[in-house]
């Protein structure tokens, strides 16, 4: 790990950061064509699943959904190596074709806090680190979407599999902290946050999100400059993100440069209509049909997931291996893992591993010796601390939102 401290580690991050935005530069990647060709495919377990494996500077091969904005997926099998999401292994989600910024876009980055605040301010980088406490978490990054290519019947949107999600130790200052700084006004009602990334047509909506004022000086909401003991890499918001732990990435702003006081609910386009579910407790209503009322996305809800064996893996009977997973949910914290090898007749309780916060995948471990030749459908299901947990069958929303059902892995033992 390097130490934080050292006073010639800004200028070489930033060498480090011109470096790779040159190669993508030269590569073509900003003017919207493919970063390196797709030396391999991979097959998602849903029709019309193929994709290119697809490497970007700072990255090993992703899954690549879309190019122009890059959307890249983390292969599943990634979550099998730890607890911790690599950077280099993490997804990367844009909304606006000129997508990320620029190299020279950057290079003088400050941050603005403006609207209803008694005193504006502009911050670099360099004067986050020296005007405010550091604080860490660990958090996963879910992308609203995720897992979308599963929903039957089938719905617009990026075709998705499990792996738009990511979990990392992510270190900045709280926004808490900034805002208080400037002082927030007398009637604020809600924060909003626009970063750099920008439309290719001026009709296009700019990409602003908004957070209560409340949950804004929640003290847990972060100014994140980096993940996992490094600098943030360019495609997950390099130089300054916000991170809003247990809370859908739409909320995780990228390139954050603006922060704005406003004294009355905002309104934009990412707000209303888009990223909006059922308001009901599942949010869900009958496939084909709409909602009649909606609200934004908000919290996760519970997930988990087996990682050490995939879909029709092939195991010897009398053999005891130990199976293994992860879980998590919205910042309650993971209370109990339930595992299935006969499709959910019975059930056995795994064991939990380290618990390095409410807010960051869990993993579970349990022996399966299975005695038999033949099939088995394993099931994992979580149960966080205040007694949610996941359906047994799909729920359904039009926008392919917070799927959490308890997942089917097929394996065969002879």
């Amino acid at each position: 790990m390097r130490n934080p401290s050292d006073p010639t580690r800004t200028p070489l991050s930033r060498r480090r950061f011109l470096q790779a935005a040159g190669m993508l530069s030269a590569l073509g990647f900003l003017g919207g064509s493919s970063a390196l060709a797709a030396d391999d495919t991979i097959s998602l377990p849903f029709e019309n699943g193929e994709r290119p494996l697809v490497k970007y500077p700072q990255k090993r091969p992703l899954i690549r959904q879309t190019t122009r904005p890059p959307q890249l997926e983390t292969p599943f099998s990634v979550f099998n190596e730890g607890v911790i999401t690599p950077n280099d292994a993490f997804f990367v989600r844009y909304h606006l074709t000129l997508s990320p910024p620029s190299a020279n876009q950057l290079e003088n980055f400050k941050v603005q806090i403006k609207g209803k605040v008694k005193n504006a301010a502009e911050l670099s980088v360099a004067d986050l680190k020296s005007q405010f406490e550091p604080v860490e978490i660990v958090a996963v990054n879910q992308c609203s979407g995720n897992s979308r290519g599963f929903f039957q019947p089938r719905v617009p949107g990026g075709q998705l599999g499990n792996g738009a999600m990511g979990n990392a130790r992510w270190k900045g200052v709280r926004l808490k902290d900034v805002l208080e700084k400037c002082g927030v006004s007398e009637g604020a009602k809600q924060v909003t946050f626009n970063g750099m990334d920008k439309p290719l047509l001026p009709n296009t909506p700019d990409f602003v999100k908004a957070l209560d004022v409340e949950q804004a000086l929640d003290g847990e909401v972060m100014l994140a400059y980096e993940m996992n003991d490094e600098d943030l890499p360019w495609l997950n918001g390099y130089p300054l993100r916000l991170v809003v732990p247990g809370h859908y990435g739409t909320y995780w702003v990228k390139h954050l440069n603006e922060i704005t006081v406003i004294d009355e609910p905002f309104n934009g386009f990412w707000m209303n209509p888009a990223y909006r579910i059922p308001d009901n407790s599942c949010a869900c209503v009958e496939p084909g049909t709409t909602p009649k009322k909606t609200i934004p996305i908000n919290r996760y809800n519970v997930r988990s997931f087996i990682t050490s064996l995939a879909e029709g893996a092939k195991l010897r009977s009398a053999q005891t291996s130990i199976v293994k997973g992860i879980a998590f949910d919205g910042g309650y914290g993971i209370r109990e893992i339930l595992f299935s090898e006969d499709g959910g007749k019975n059930w056995r309780e795994a064991e939990l591993g380290k618990d390095l916060g409410k807010y960051s995948f869990r993993e579970w471990t349990i022996p399966f010796g299975p005695a038999k030749v033949g099939s088995y459908e394993l099931k994992v299901k979580a149960t966080n601390r205040i007694g949610q947990s996941q359906p047994m069958e799909p729920l359904w929303n039009p926008a392919g939102y917070m799927r959490n059902v308890v997942e089917i892995t097929r394996v065969s033992v002879s």
